[in-house]
């Protein structure tokens, strides 16, 4: 991660040295579920990939420090961000005793303008089930959290949160498929989504496509906070 570097290195003043943030950052592209990684330029994480991730500064929350992270690497303000936990193995890092707390991000892929950090040189989209060797124990981070969501997606709306504002079923279909790793039953999906009276249909259908247009829906937000408050039991 972006924090975790050489001993000898000069960190600035406004910097806790042994705290950092580390973000999950999540995107849906093509019906594929993306996170987002980088590769550094110096210390220990030279040349190699790994999350996104930073210092905590000192007058800052862990949690807006994860936010800075977030917006400044991908420019998305308005994103879906929570906390998946603590990792703090003393060997986590060969370098000294370094604690960090990682952060989950949704956020819309056309909305992404990516950013490179001081400390990197790439910046990059990778399908979840496809990624490179990663620094440190950030692989272990990323099946934690894959783990995380799919728990999260049966009982929370969070899948939303990686839609445009007006989506076809196929497309909510698709990031259920992405994160549970299963295929599911199109009928039976559209029956059971459809039955949480969550989605509003816009009465319009998809422009400029190849295939035949479909419907597209936006989310009611009355009932979408409702169910973000109570949460449901959402089982195939």
């Amino acid at each position: 991660m972006a924090a975790e570097m050489d001993k000898e290195e000069q960190l600035p003043e406004n910097v806790m040295p042994s705290i950092s943030v580390d973000n999950l950052i999540f995107a849906m592209q093509n019906g594929r579920l993306k996170v987002l990684l980088v590769k550094y330029k110096e210390g220990l994480a030279a040349d190699k990939w790994g999350l996104i991730g930073h210092w905590v500064q000192y007058d800052e929350s862990l949690e807006e420090a994860a936010h800075r992270v977030v917006t400044s690497t991908t420019g998305v303000v308005n994103l879906y961000l929570d906390q998946l936990g603590a990792f703090g193995k003393v060997n986590r890092y060969p370098g000294r005793r370094i604690i960090t707390v990682v952060y989950y991000s949704l956020v819309r892929f056309e909305e992404a303008e990516l950013q490179q950090g001081d400390n990197t040189h790439e910046v990059a989209w990778f399908d979840i089930r496809e990624v490179p060797e990663l620094i440190f124990d950030h692989k272990e981070i990323l099946n934690a959290c894959l783990e995380h969501l799919k728990y999260k997606v049966r009982h929370e709306p969070i899948g939303f949160s990686l839609l445009p504002e007006k989506f076809t079923l196929l497309q909510l279909q698709e990031i259920y498929e992405a994160i549970l790793d299963t295929k599911l039953d199109k009928p039976n999906f559209r029956r059971k989504i459809q039955k949480m009276n969550l989605l509003i249909n816009c009465k319009e259908k998809q422009q400029a496509v190849a295939h035949r247009a479909a419907t597209l829906y936006r989310f009611d937000i009355n009932v979408y906070e409702k169910l973000k408050e109570f949460g449901f039991n959402f089982e195939f």
